[in-house]
């Protein structure tokens, strides 16, 4: 069987920035689109979701009056948002921006997104934290046979390869499920037959870091922001619209931390501390994501001249006519 027909070519110029959560992308991608005429395109998981805001850490409104940005709140909390669906909107936002002459800046932090938007949807499929923790959660709560059994609706292929005691079978079967839309009987079967990634003919990635000492002290500091009252007010007008707390969106890194507050099982503090751990631990895994990208270029927060200068050269270099 051929594989699908590879899709026309990017030739305008696009670029990417990526870094772990909490380093300061926000503030160096508004700086770049404002200098340069760039819109921001979102490469996060959990910012395309409406009324979820202050744990998102989305640009605030002003911000986004400053600097056109997509794929930001374009889903309800209970609706499923996954890696195929960021892949066919980013590309529709790429190609609308580039024709209006203007150069896409895609940036964030989940690192699938960006994999399945440069190699392709199935190169790794990996699931999210928060997915992970929803289905764990799930397997103590009802048990191997309930999750068995939802495997058999949604892949009744793999369900039958894959016995109910086999949890870690089980459990992977229902994260690609969950983070990519699709069964994972037809992971193999469509590497053969899906169209090849997008070229991107004039690509420039950009990394953004620090040393481990400051980002602690930045997660540290943005996670104690976060648990404030404005966004207990947040969750608690959420959970009140009928979003139940066990949606994978509301069991995010920040979100399950301030339900806990707000049910009872944890106080404020020993919450704040659980976020400030579980977020150095998301940081961790981010950076040994993005470190497999050879031709992705790191620059140092303290040193964001260095980042602005390789920009304007590319930017003097690919500038479209």
């Amino acid at each position: 069987m051929t594989g699908a027909k590879a899709p026309l070519p990017i030739s305008f110029p696009v670029v990417v920035l990526v870094g772990p959560t909490a380093v300061g992308k926000t503030a160096l991608s508004l700086q770049i689109a404002t200098e340069f005429g760039c819109e921001i395109i979102s490469m996060d998981s959990m910012q395309v979701y409406r009324g979820m805001d202050i744990g998102t850490a989305k640009a605030t409104p002003e911000e986004r009056r400053q600097v056109v940005h997509h794929l930001i709140d374009i889903r309800d909390p209970d609706e499923q948002y996954d890696a195929a669906s960021f892949v066919t909107d980013a590309l529709t936002a790429i190609r609308a921006i580039g024709e209006q002459g203007r150069i896409p800046l895609i940036t964030g932090g989940t690192g699938l997104y960006l994999s399945s938007l440069l190699h392709g949807l199935f190169d790794t499929v990996q699931g999210t934290e928060a997915i992970r923790a929803v289905l764990q959660e799930r397997l103590q709560a009802e048990g191997r046979e309930a999750l068995h059994g939802e495997l058999q609706r949604l892949d009744p292929v793999s369900a039958a390869r894959v016995h109910p005691n086999d949890t870690q079978r089980l459990l992977r079967g229902l994260e690609i499920f969950h983070a990519t839309g699709l069964p994972w009987s037809e992971h193999l079967q469509r590497q053969r037959q899906a169209a090849p990634p997008p070229q991107f003919s004039r690509l420039l990635l950009l990394g953004l870091r620090c040393d481990r000492d400051l980002l602690v002290e930045r997660i540290s500091l943005r996670s104690r922001q976060m648990m404030g009252d404005a966004f207990a007010a947040e969750v608690t007008g959420l959970l009140a619209q009928g979003y139940g707390a066990d949606l994978p969106s509301l069991q995010a890194i920040g979100y399950r931390h301030m339900i806990a507050c707000l049910t009872g099982a944890m106080d404020r503090e020993t919450a704040t501390r659980a976020l400030i751990k579980d977020t150095r631990r998301y940081a961790k895994r981010q950076m040994t994501w993005f470190r497999r990208y050879a031709d992705l270029h790191w620059h140092d927060l303290r040193d964001l001249d260095a980042a602005l200068v390789e920009a304007a050269e590319f930017f003097r270099t690919n500038r479209q006519k």
